[in-house]
């Protein structure tokens, strides 16, 4: 008997969606975010393996506005994991999933199909959404990917998103933006740098700072939900914030602080050490990285309330219950009010922890994958940062800065 064949992954249908999806959107993603999007003259009938920074949820419709025919994105096992809708996104556009922070070699062997099959494949390398302004850590893997493909690299640019909606944010700016293909290498160029280089070649491209003042971008809520991103009060250290319209004030010393449609900050009756967030945030990072744990190993640092459900990867998820109560300490979480009993997850234990989207929290505990969705203020950030802190000082790496993003 012939074995058999594979069913193909590229279809007619994701050229037609293709097309359809951008006469539509084009004018409403002019209009809502205020974009400038360069056309790819250049592409020819070459299929490529484009590499974009991450700003905003519309990040892969830039792209997709840039070039001609269908992209197969690479997209996180969330996407995939809500019945229905994932297998009508599938259907429609056939992404290719990813676990989100594991080396995942399916994910691989799916982007070397698509390649072989003529497909060009988009990613962002960051693997998420920049909290701060700045381009995220990119891991080094992804030099393997490029160079497995051996396709034309294209590097591309998203820049002004952090200004129009930053990821903690629950709104749109008005303001500008502008997309467009940075870079072009060609595989006779890059096969021959060394990983070293081609690295640099990758975060050097894709790397966009907006920590400065180069443009308006006004709403009156601009500060809302900043809440999400900032745990750490540089006058109190870890501390919780609550905003509202353009003011975020620290529960603990009740210092204010106004974000300007400029994205400065300025602190409201005294002198804030930050001039943008940008700033805040690494202080944030730097803060984390030199934290003693052992002060919370028998008081939680952190209390919240949120939504929990089982994240079955690839079919769905299912809830465990309505709302419990998350407890963070330096070497575990603990969620309590749960039918059945308490859950205890072990750093030790735990295979990763991840954010998604503005604020919900994936843990990876030994086989399950537990999701806690909190309220509109609930900071998953922080569970990410100590998680890392600790799996850091566990490993002998406590200088490294890596936290999970």
């Amino acid at each position: 008997m012939k074995p058999k064949q594979k069913t193909k992954w590229m279809r007619f249908r994701h050229r037609v969606v293709r097309d359809v999806a951008g006469a539509l959107l084009y004018p409403y993603t002019r209009i809502r975010y205020g974009i400038k999007i360069d056309r790819f003259k250049e592409q020819g009938d070459r299929q490529y393996l484009i590499m974009m920074n991450h700003q905003t949820v519309f990040d892969q419709f830039f792209v997709g506005m840039s070039f001609r025919g269908p992209i197969y994105y690479l997209a996180t096992e969330d996407i995939f994991s809500n019945g229905w809708v994932s297998r009508l996104i599938t259907w429609l556009v056939a992404p290719i999933p990813i676990k989100k922070q594991t080396t995942d070699m399916q994910a691989v062997k799916n982007c070397i199909r698509v390649a072989r099959e003529g497909g060009t494949i988009a990613l962002a390398p960051e693997g998420n959404r920049t909290y701060s302004g700045k381009t995220e850590y990119i891991k080094p893997a992804i030099i393997k990917l490029a160079r497995a493909l051996k396709l034309p690299l294209v590097f591309y640019r998203i820049e002004g998103g952090y200004g129009v909606q930053p990821r903690w944010s629950d709104v749109l700016r008005k303001g500008r933006m502008h997309s467009y293909v940075s870079r072009v290498a060609e595989p006779e160029e890059y096969l021959s740098m060394s990983d070293d280089e081609l690295y640099a070649l990758v975060c050097k491209e894709l790397y966009v700072d907006e920590g400065k003042a180069d443009s308006l971008y006004y709403h009156k809520k601009n500060a809302e939900y900043l809440e999400r991103a900032m745990y750490v009060c540089p006058f109190c250290g870890l501390s919780e914030f609550e905003s509202h319209g353009d003011i975020i004030t620290c529960k603990t010393c009740a210092r204010q602080i106004r974000y300007l449609p400029s994205k400065e900050l300025e602190g409201v009756g005294f002198e804030f050490p930050f001039r943008f967030i940008t700033e805040w945030y690494d202080y944030q990072t730097d803060f984390v990285s030199r934290l003693d744990l052992s002060p919370y190993l028998n008081e939680p640092m952190y209390r919240d309330t949120a939504r929990l459900s089982e994240v079955i990867l690839y079919k769905n998820k299912q809830l465990i219950q309505e709302r419990v109560d998350i407890a963070l300490y330096g070497d575990r979480v603990t969620i309590s009010g749960v039918e059945g009993g308490d859950l205890l997850i072990l750093f030790e234990e735990t295979r990763a922890v991840t954010v998604l989207g503005r604020n919900k929290l994936n843990i990876y505990f030994g086989d399950k994958v537990y999701q806690l969705k909190g309220g509109r203020s609930f900071n998953a950030l922080k569970y990410v940062n100590i998680f890392y802190h600790a799996k850091n000082i566990r490993e002998g790496n406590e200088n490294v800065k890596f936290l999970g993003l």
